[in-house]
């Protein structure tokens, strides 16, 4: 099975594609999607780099899944929807691929990739490198986008059997509550 991983960034997307074989991994492909050339102020025209850039990769590579790190709440509001917007760019280009979803938060991946969830962009990249026997260190957004594949290959089996078993639900922790409609 080929594995698309997406790191979301609005000025630099990560992107990682691993092929699993059993309980064997084997590199494909990663690097990055970058906005840095447009205009800052002009987000659509970003978040459209994003969307492009994915649909380029998936024709590429032809995944069959693909794992998305989940945003975390940031202090500061406005990086946090920003982020948010990017990733929905992302999200929105796997599904419009007819790619299945899976999502994962960070300290998942790094717990799966290094062992614990406060691993430092360094350490992952280690691992990465060592889990797919990389001739050299991936760049900090691959490698996180690559950590995502990975932890998809080890975790994708065990949630598959899990959501067949039971419904499985976006826990609500965190979100707003207030003032929403249903």
């Amino acid at each position: 099975m080929r594995i698309l991983g997406i790191d979301p960034g609005l000025r630099t997307t990560g992107f990682g594609v691993i092929e699993q074989d059993g309980q064997h991994l084997r590199y494909i492909a990663s690097g990055t999607i970058r906005t840095d050339k447009q205009v800052q102020g002009n987000l659509p025209e970003r978040l459209k780099v994003l969307f492009d850039g994915i649909h380029e990769v998936v024709a590429r590579y032809q995944p069959q899944t693909s794992s998305v790190e989940i945003v975390f709440v940031n202090v500061n509001p406005q990086a946090t929807l920003l982020l948010g917007q990017a990733r929905g760019a992302c999200v929105t280009a796997l599904v419009t691929c007819h790619l299945p979803v899976a999502e994962y938060t960070a300290l998942q991946m790094k717990q799966a990739v290094a062992g614990h969830g406060k691993a430092n962009k360094a350490q992952v990249q280690e691992m990465v490198k060592r889990l797919l026997k990389l001739p050299g260190l991936p760049g900090p957004d691959a490698a996180d986008a690559l950590g995502l594949a990975i932890t998809h290959a080890h975790a994708g089996h065990s949630m598959a059997r899990l959501a067949a078993a039971t419904q499985l639900q976006r826990s609500t922790s965190g979100m707003y509550k207030a003032g929403r409609s249903r």
